[in-house]
């Protein structure tokens, strides 16, 4: 059984995906995996923070090259989308390079482009999702999300600026807002569009209740860390996404 190093690229104030993305990917039944973070400082969710976090990525890229990982995920959502559209492929890019300056041969991954993958690899084509941003940042998320050729049906944006706290989103009120969609011709849900916004426990529930994939950022990028590792996607418990001998729900 092989041993993966995963690296994450993370805010200073996350610590959510810190916790599912183990949970995550020690359900798996081929290979073990270890996990070392970098944290790029960021405890407010507003524009200013998200740039000036955007700004120390050189040096947690250096930091994770060190310890000879395997595959890199940037996971801050927000900090990509909030850009402007296609700036996961364009990030993507200058990390690749400075691995490889670096003589490192790991896969880069952002959560950002995580969700566009597995939204694409589920044929999805109309969505519905929550986010914990504020309105305008969640804005440009949507905005992002459609330049890619998904519709977003309905969203909610839960309006929560300090990092911290969106942590400490209970599982509740998410799923309050997720039920208050309107997921009429929907093809699948995020449910959280955020790696820091805890979602692991709702994934399969909400996916057995509202009877349509449903997906998160953390199992997107699960997702996305298996494909460029060349594993096999077949994680229990987290939705279809990750299920590879698991029909999908039948649509609404």
């Amino acid at each position: 059984m092989g041993v993966y190093r995963i690296g994450l690229v993370v805010p200073s104030s996350n610590v959510t995906v810190e916790t599912e993305m183990p949970k995550l990917l020690n359900r798996h039944a081929d290979a073990q995996f270890s996990f070392h973070s970098s944290r790029m400082r960021m405890q407010a969710v507003s524009p200013e923070q998200l740039r000036a976090m955007n700004a120390q990525r050189e040096r947690c890229i250096l930091e994770l090259g060190d310890a000879g990982v395997d595959a890199i995920l940037y996971a801050c959502l927000v900090a990509l989308m909030s850009v402007g559209p296609g700036e996961h492929q364009r990030v993507e890019g200058l990390v690749a390079e400075q691995l490889a300056t670096g003589g490192s041969e790991a896969a880069i991954r952002s959560s950002a482009g995580a969700l566009i993958e597995a939204l694409r690899a589920m044929k999805a084509q109309r969505i519905v999702l929550v986010t914990p941003y504020l309105r305008p940042l969640a804005e440009r998320v949507v905005d992002y999300i459609e330049a890619e050729g998904i519709q977003v049906l309905d969203w909610r944006a839960l309006e929560v600026a300090d990092n911290a706290e969106v942590g400490c989103i209970p599982g509740d009120r998410v799923m309050d807002a997720a039920r208050s969609l309107d997921r009429s011709g929907a093809d699948a849900m995020v449910i959280s569009a955020c790696v820091q916004m805890p979602s692991l426990p709702l994934v399969q529930s909400a996916e057995e209740e509202f009877g349509l994939p449903v997906l998160s950022a953390a199992t997107a990028g699960a997702y996305s860390l298996l494909r460029a590792l060349d594993l096999p996607v077949d994680i229990p418990g987290a939705g279809s996404l990750l299920r590879a001998d698991a029909p999908a729900p039948a649509l609404h």
